[in-house]
């Protein structure tokens, strides 16, 4: 009777469990994110050159960094998002040119960074299942640019040249204003863990030192 009494209270026991677990929420979808990758910016230089395909593209420089985000889902669709962004680039000048009668050949080296701080909301299937998962995000922030000049460079061959007449110091700018991503792409699930971002682009106004700069930032890389 004991052996029967315990049986019949150990199979209540495992029926109550299985219909409690029923009755949960069930855990369908990832709650959060996390994307380390490459990142391309394609940054304004506020020189108009034309309205064609080809002038929108020269009218910028190419600046190479890295990207990274973090997602919380609040469901399976609805995400908010915190991104920052880290890109640089660096350029050699090199000119000829007379004055005072005395031709001078200076170089120096520009290097450039953008950085991108912005938060917002993130739309994915976020679901546990499915291999394409395409995405869209909106996020508002604060854009940082540095500019710095340096290895400034003169030389001349003209009888009473005299390089001394140029400023050689090193010169830097920096400025903080206003910054926008809203884009998207698509990602592709591995496993439950592990996602690879094919392609995200993304446009990325700033507003600095009083203008707007119309960027564009490429991406890919891996998703956690």
């Amino acid at each position: 009777m004991l052996k029967k009494a315990l049986f019949s209270f150990s199979f209540a026991i495992v029926a109550a469990s299985a219909v409690f677990a029923q009755a949960q929420p069930v855990d369908d979808h990832k709650k959060g994110e996390f994307y380390v990758g490459y990142s391309n910016g394609q940054v304004d230089t506020n020189v108009e050159l034309g309205d064609s395909p080809n002038d929108f593209f020269n009218e910028r420089e190419n600046f190479n960094g890295i990207n990274v985000s973090g997602v919380y889902n609040t469901s399976r669709y609805f995400g908010l998002k915190g991104d920052l962004s880290a890109t640089i680039n660096r350029r050699e000048f090199f000119d000829t040119f007379t004055t005072g009668g005395a031709e001078y050949t200076v170089g120096f080296e520009n290097k450039n960074q953008l950085w991108n701080f912005t938060g917002g909301v993130q739309v994915k299937d976020n679901a546990k299942e499915g291999v394409f998962k395409p995405f869209a995000h909106a996020m508002v922030g604060a854009a940082h640019a540095r500019a710095k000049v340096e290895n400034f460079t003169c030389t001349t061959t003209t009888v009473g040249g005299d390089c001394d007449v140029f400023e050689t110091s090193e010169d830097s700018f920096s400025s903080t204003g206003f910054s926008g991503v809203f884009g998207g792409g698509i990602d592709f699930r591995l496993n439950n863990r592990v996602q690879i971002r094919a392609i995200q682009i993304d446009y990325n106004p700033t507003r600095l030192e009083g203008e707007w700069q119309n960027n564009i930032r490429i991406g890919a890389g891996i998703v956690f």
